[in-house]
């Protein structure tokens, strides 16, 4: 079946339920809009589609092909396991559930029915990504050894108007945070262990506003990354890769990825690496490497829809979803503990 004739329905209209609704129309049939609230009523009539307030009254009418779950993080299990024991294929907006143990509880779900989960990790769709990962796996950067990762800029006042992003469950680890954790999981490999500090200080919400972490990975690798979404800053994969229009590009960078032979610095796709005898006297050789830009959320529903065909096994499962929120819970587990080391000056 051609991917034009897929019908899909998408459930949730916010920020990116709607990019997903606008890739629909463009690539296949948008069945119908599930949403309780009066603005997504208003778009279904706007875009002439069916409009219900709840996934299983949608379903009892509509049979489509596939699903695209971008409601609340804490409606995730819910919305995925109506699919699944539906026999429909779904793509679930990362984080794939608000804790782990609902996270397991789908990917448990997804394999006992055989039905296709994919999880709505996009940047793992990016040609930057993609030659990023090349590069590490020519050995250019020799055994990785270190990395960083920072998520720093400003959410406007507006954009926590819908509670749900004020409360727990929420905040930029779970919503941000999670795609620099599948990221570095994608490149560095898996995490191990971790330690983390947060604080909700500048706007005293029940989510954090800025934390701080290290991680240890499997390979012996460790990381650090910052995360803090009330500064005014560059440093961020939204504001650095241009991969989405919304966001102004800056000409910097977020991540840096270190080995014992060469560095890597995304999303600018630099290799650092000496350019004679490796030591800090001699000069350091630079490469910039150019991919050609894609949208990677159009990507990724294009992979959906190849996956829905039987032409395509998920490139981000549903297990990859869960060692996600699983790092991510470690890494609020850690930062409740006080367990911190006070600095005596004497």
């Amino acid at each position: 079946m051609a991917g034009s004739q897929l019908k899909i329905v998408v459930v949730g209209a916010g920020l990116i339920g709607r990019t997903h609704i606008a890739l629909v129309q463009s690539h296949a049939q948008l069945a119908a809009i599930v949403d309780p609230s009066p603005a997504a009523q208003a778009l279904a009539g706007e875009l002439h589609v069916p409009f219900f307030g709840a996934l299983e009254d949608c379903l009892e009418v509509v049979h489509p092909d596939g699903v695209i779950v971008a409601s609340p993080n804490t409606l995730h299990l819910e919305h995925g396991a109506v699919c699944l024991e539906a026999e429909i294929p779904v793509l679930v907006e990362k984080p794939l559930a608000d804790t782990a143990d609902a996270a397991r509880r789908l990917v448990e779900l997804s394999e006992a029915t055989g039905v296709p989960l994919l999880v709505g990790h996009h940047r793992r769709h990016s040609e930057v990504i993609k030659a990023a990962k090349s590069v590490i796996e020519s050995g250019r950067l020799g055994r990785l050894v270190a990395a960083n990762a920072l998520f720093w800029l400003h959410k406007p006042a507006d954009y926590f108007q819908a509670a749900w992003r004020r409360q727990a469950g929420a905040g930029p680890s779970y919503i941000n945070l999670i795609h620099d954790v599948d990221l570095l999981q994608h490149l560095c490999g898996p995490v191990r262990s971790v330690k983390a500090v947060e604080s909700s200080a500048v706007r005293g919400f029940d989510v954090e506003d800025t934390a701080a972490a290290v991680l240890t990975f499997a390979s012996g690798a460790l990381g650090t990354v910052s995360i803090c979404d009330t500064v005014s800053a560059p440093w961020s994969w939204e504001m650095t890769s241009g991969e989405n229009p919304v966001y102004p590009k800056c000409d910097q960078s977020c991540y840096l990825l270190a080995g014992t032979g060469g560095s890597l610095s995304l999303p600018d796709l630099t290799v650092w690496s000496h350019a004679g005898e490796q030591s800090w006297w001699s000069p350091m050789d630079r490469e910039r490497i150019e991919v050609e830009a894609r949208d990677p959320v159009e990507a990724q529903l294009l992979h959906f829809l190849d996956v829905i065909a039987k032409e395509s096994a998920p490139l981000v499962s549903a297990r990859d979803g869960l060692r996600n929120i699983a790092v991510v819970d470690a890494l609020k587990a850690a930062a409740g503990r006080d367990d911190a080391v006070t600095v005596e000056t004497g």
